[in-house]
């Protein structure tokens, strides 16, 4: 079987987490460490959660992406997926829509990838609002050019890419069920 990886894509508040966690939990799919140079946060685990790195230590990894956030590194390695592949031949991860466009690019057939959206956009702020993100840190982020770009699936990845409405958790489960029997073929 062809080493896979399944890469969770959308807006914020659109449920890529959710989503990701779902197939850890029903498919037992591992997911891909990513890293980062920022600090841990209380209850986060190195190695688990991500890859807490330092500025010199994330020059030498073979990153197929990368994004500075708050003035800190984020990305996804060749190494890490090299892990996680390790586990399984399928695994996932949760990347922004740059990113899933970097990994059909260099990754080809290897990756899958999943854009969630919602049939109304305006639902999203609404959801960040109930998962108890800061008032300004929502205002900033709903105003960012990344959420814009997110919104909507990138042209790269139109035809490509396995696109689901994630209004109704239940038909999304469905939805997913059915990319699992065709992966899984």
């Amino acid at each position: 079987m062809m080493k896979r990886v399944l890469v969770i894509t959308g807006a914020t508040g659109s449920g890529k987490t959710t989503v990701s966690k779902y197939l850890q939990s029903k498919y037992h799919l591992p997911k891909v460490i990513t890293h980062t140079t920022r600090k841990p946060r209380e209850g986060e685990t190195n190695g688990v959660d991500y890859n807490f790195e330092t500025r010199e230590s994330m020059r030498k990894l073979d990153l197929l992406e990368q994004v500075t956030y708050d003035f800190n590194l984020y990305g996804s390695s060749m190494e890490g997926l090299n892990q996680a592949w390790e586990k399984d031949d399928l695994v996932t991860i949760v990347l922004d829509t740059k990113g899933a466009v970097t990994y059909k690019q260099k990754l080809g057939d290897q990756a899958v990838i999943v854009f969630l959206t919602v049939s109304e956009p305006d639902s999203l702020k609404d959801r960040l609002a109930s998962r108890g993100d800061e008032r300004i840190a929502l205002v900033q982020r709903i105003k960012s050019a990344e959420y814009h770009r997110d919104l909507k699936i990138p042209k790269q990845l139109d035809g490509h890419s396995h696109v689901i409405v994630n209004d109704d958790w239940n038909q999304t489960k469905i939805a997913l069920g059915h990319i699992m029997d065709q992966l899984k073929a």
